[in-house]
């Protein structure tokens, strides 16, 4: 058996790994069983799908017997159905109790360098839990970066990408599943972008999908591509036009709406084309892979959003003249900027005029225009 983890406390007070572990993943439970229904039918059964390879510490490409998968999603909805009014777990520090979001308190709790614990809000305002493997720490535009391997406890969310307190977090596990899922899902207008992507590490034969080639080397995309997500969230961090602020005011009076989705679309496309963020970064590097895999996995709202991309990528494998995803990324900034500032002005209304009618602006000015204001189109 390996050597177990010790959580040292002050006053000589240890917690042990499996009771450290077990306090996260009830939370990881308690946020499941509260926040399930905000997916629609399908998402939940490929995160439900997901969560029990984590748990059988099954590959991405591995899929499990329907008949066990079933029988296991039909024991989690059971006991999510006994847990879902229980309180989130603290964490007891030598008699004094550490709330589970105070996530600098309870890392210190922690008697080991190589492991770090995470929790947040995550869309419509889900809680977020997980305990992580530290793989290495870094710093990207003075901002610091952590990425993150094997994972101790999680939930059914999973992002794997954050950034909380100026800490940019990569987690590697979760990272590992969207790729593998986003390549096997591919849509037939996304299949040439994605195509050319993974032409760039090897994984086609003879212009099709090379499943083998794709199982051996998904960890090589994986790691060749983490820097396009740091440099999303260094655009999160940098961009002005439309703070996290407003972001949660919104989706506390609007949860699960098309509101809240097309508000986060426009926050993370201008995160996406910021002068510092994911497309500056792809252009200046001149990451081929990268564009591919962007133009590729951009979908739903963010791709309604930033159209001029798609365009422009069809336009660049022609000549590979990087200035026209310069273009449109400036294209998409002017754009979204100005839509950003609409609806921060339609938010300061937030809580001092009645909701129906915060409402009524945000679909006579943001949504109907653009026509998204249909309920379901979701990213």
């Amino acid at each position: 058996m390996p050597e177990r983890l010790n959580y040292s406390f002050a006053g000589g007070q240890t917690m042990t790994d499996t009771d450290f572990i077990r306090t996260v993943q009830d939370n990881c439970d308690i946020s499941d069983a509260r926040d399930n229904g905000m997916y629609s039918i399908c998402m939940l059964v490929l995160k439900l799908r997901n969560l029990y390879k984590w748990e059988h510490n099954i590959e991405p490409w591995e899929e499990p017997e329907s008949k066990d998968l079933l029988h296991w999603i039909d024991t989690k909805e059971n006991y999510w159905e006994k847990i879902i009014d229980e309180p989130y777990q603290p964490f007891n520090r030598n008699g004094s109790r550490v709330d589970p979001y105070d996530v600098t308190t309870a890392n210190k709790l922690i008697n080991s360098n190589e492991l770090v614990y995470g929790a947040g809000y995550g869309r419509s305002l889900k809680s977020i839990f997980f305990l992580a493997e530290k793989i290495r720490e870094d710093s990207v535009e003075g901002c610091p970066v952590v990425i993150l391997g094997k994972e101790k406890a999680k939930e059914l969310s999973s992002p794997f990408a954050m950034l909380q307190a100026g800490i940019i977090t990569i987690r590697r596990d979760p990272l590992r599943y969207f790729f593998w899922d986003h390549i096997q899902e591919v849509r037939s207008s996304a299949k040439k972008s994605l195509y050319h992507a993974l032409d760039s590490y090897g994984i086609l034969s003879k212009g099709r999908l090379n499943q083998d080639s794709l199982r051996s080397r998904l960890d090589n995309i994986v790691d060749g591509e983490i820097p396009i997500f740091i440099y999303h969230e260094v655009g999160e961090m940098l961009q002005e036009t439309f703070n996290s602020h407003t972001l949660r005011k919104i989706i506390s009076a609007f949860p699960d709406s098309a509101i809240e989705y097309v508000s986060r679309a426009v926050k993370d496309v201008l995160a996406d084309t910021h002068e510092k963020g994911m497309i500056s970064y792809i252009i200046r590097e001149q990451r081929e892979a990268s564009l591919g895999f962007y133009v590729g996995f951009l979908a739903g709202l963010r791709r309604e959003l930033f159209p001029q991309i798609s365009i422009a990528f069809e336009e660049f494998l022609k000549e590979k003249n990087w200035d026209l995803i310069e273009n449109a990324r400036l294209q998409c900034i002017e754009n979204n900027h100005h839509l950003a500032e609409k609806i921060t002005d339609i938010a300061q209304f937030i809580g001092q005029d009645p909701a129906e009618q915060v409402q009524d602006r945000f679909n006579d000015e943001i949504l109907v225009p653009l026509g998204l204001d249909a309920p379901d189109k979701r990213d």
